[in-house]
């Protein structure tokens, strides 16, 4: 940059140029030769880059030097982070899920095999029996419960029973019938008003062998030891069909 002259000594007049660098401000002056310390700056920075340029490369002949200046630009440096003291720590992230950590393990399937009995109750026959009074019953054959063996397949997940299902039914011991013998035996009933014979219990009862029409009929003779019923001791001596 070509900075004004001074004006002769004795000039009245100062020259255009020294009149327009008398004009400018202060300010303006400073900015002006700033500007001029940056052109002589950049134009220094453009002949080292230049020169720096590396030749061409070794082997390839008739190679023309570079003819254009390449300007190297230093990358600023980041500027350091600001940290908060006055702000809470991150959090940290958050643990997987237990299921995404580790894969659950596959049930424990065992299927066994399991037995148990249970009671086969007895039938009851019931037989008539002419030695028995009528209306009377008596255990001939006493009866015996049988039983049964029943067989299961038992599937059991993770300790717990999750199926059951019979595979065989025996019976491992056959019931034994009970006989009940019931009596047939026709017996007489005897009046307790009298003894020393047999004075059948009937609407009227008469002295076999007498003038009587029975219906039922006895054999003397007869001690009355209740009440004479049936007259049977016509003279009152205590005896009865005497005759």
């Amino acid at each position: 940059m070509t900075y004004p002259s001074p004006a002769p000594a004795g000039s009245a007049h100062p020259t255009p140029q020294q009149s327009r660098w008398r004009r400018l401000s202060g300010g303006a002056k400073v900015a002006v030769v700033s500007a001029g310390v940056l052109v002589l700056c950049c134009c220094g920075g453009v002949a080292i880059g230049a020169g720096s340029d590396s030749p061409a490369a070794p082997g390839k002949k008739g190679a023309a030097p570079a003819t254009s200046a390449t300007r190297t630009v230093e990358a600023a440096a980041p500027a350091p982070a600001i940290v908060d003291p006055t702000a809470s720590a991150p959090a940290p992230p958050a643990s997987p899920p237990e299921s995404s950590r580790s894969a659950s393990p596959p049930p424990q399937v065992q299927i066994r095999t399991v037995s148990s009995t249970t009671r086969i109750a007895y039938p009851t026959r019931t037989v008539k029996d002419a030695t028995l009074a009528r209306g009377t019953k008596k255990v001939r054959i006493r009866g015996v419960a049988g039983v049964r063996t029943l067989t299961y397949q038992v599937t059991v997940t993770d300790g717990v029973q999750t199926a059951k299902k019979l595979i065989r039914s025996v019976v491992t011991r056959q019931p034994v019938a009970q006989v009940v013998a019931v009596g047939t035996k026709q017996t007489r009933s005897c009046d307790p008003n009298y003894s020393g014979a047999c004075v059948p219990i009937a609407s009227d009862v008469d002295c076999s062998g007498g003038s009587g029409n029975g219906p039922a009929y006895v054999d003397g003779p007869v001690r009355v030891i209740g009440s004479d019923i049936y007259d049977l001791d016509r003279d009152g001596d205590g005896i009865g069909c005497d005759d």
